[in-house]
């Protein structure tokens, strides 16, 4: 078996991906926030994400109220807890999609120069 397409080989070309990846994110983690902390940033975006959960908690308690056959308090607590929950995470989500898309351009372009240097290393030109 050649040395370059062993298990080792391919264990070691994961590694090196996913080692690149992980790096990639941190570049780009640290490209978007241009020196602010995580935690400011995220519990900024948190608090901002508190109008989507109240949506979300009133959609909930509407969906009980509107189809709901008896006024089953139990029922519309859990439906707007279960509201606010997805509201929160949907719109923690789109208010953080521009760290989210920055980390994943970091992380797709060091994977890519990973991924050339492994073909090249696979396919060699040879000029001569």
């Amino acid at each position: 078996m050649a040395s370059g397409r062993s298990i080792n080989g391919y264990l070691d070309y994961g590694r090196n991906l996913a080692t690149s990846g992980a790096e990639g994110m941190r570049d780009g983690r640290d490209a978007y926030l241009d020196g602010k902390p995580l935690a400011a940033v995220l519990s900024h975006k948190a608090r901002a994400s508190l109008g989507f959960a109240a949506a979300g908690a009133c959609a909930g308690l509407l969906q009980c109220t509107l189809f709901g056959r008896k006024r089953d308090v139990g029922r519309s607590l859990a439906l707007g807890a279960i509201g606010s929950v997805i509201g929160f995470f949907a719109g923690f989500s789109w208010m953080t999609r521009e760290l989210t898309g920055s980390m994943i351009e970091g992380a797709n372009r060091k994977m890519g120069a990973v991924r050339d240097q492994h073909w090249l290393h696979q396919h060699p030109i040879d000029y001569a």
